[in-house]
């Protein structure tokens, strides 16, 4: 399904606001891909990734009559969906315990880390980033969001958030050179 008719959405909104199952279920026809992939960016785990969509949507159920704006439930429902991710990345870190093998064969000092460093690409330069950079990053050039709707998803002003991500690409493209 393509993104709703802006005509419809307040109707549709309200509709699934007071319990309107059918309604819900075309908000979430709509925003499912968009909110599962900015999880797998995050996460970098389709499992856990589903697990936090799965949260968001029962977020969203219950504050769906929060909405007072309609045309803003999209970036509302991605920042849901981010929100729920990191969220369970965090509990995940807690609980993993880190294994260290030590291998004797290995020269002393390990492998020099800047062989590695030219063949780093965007994608491994990502994998580095912090999941809220990695959030920022894919709402603004995954799913073109605009300054203000990223200021609204993270809770920053639209000029401090363009700031942010001036930062962010200088140093993406500082690790690529």
């Amino acid at each position: 399904m393509t993104r709703l008719a802006s005509r419809e959405l307040p109707g549709l909104i309200l509709s699934a606001a007071s319990g309107d199952e059918i309604a819900f279920g075309r908000i979430v026809a709509t925003h499912q891909a968009e909110m599962y992939g900015i999880s797998v960016v995050i996460c970098r785990d389709r499992v856990l990734a589903d697990e936090a969509v799965q949260a968001a949507w029962a977020q969203a159920w219950k504050k769906l009559g929060t909405v007072r704006e309609p045309e803003r439930l999209r970036p509302w429902l991605i920042s849901i969906a981010v929100n729920e991710a990191k969220q369970l990345l965090r509990k995940r870190r807690r609980r993993t315990e880190i294994e260290v093998h030590a291998d004797a064969s290995e020269k002393p000092g390990g492998i020099d880390p800047a062989t590695g460093v030219a063949g780093m690409d965007l994608r491994a330069a990502m994998r580095q980033l912090d999941p809220d950079d990695r959030a920022l990053l894919t709402m603004r050039y995954v799913l073109g969001f605009d300054s203000t709707e990223l200021a609204e998803a993270i809770g920053l002003s639209p000029s401090g958030t363009r700031a942010r991500l001036q930062r962010l690409l200088a140093r993406l493209r500082q690790e690529l050179e």
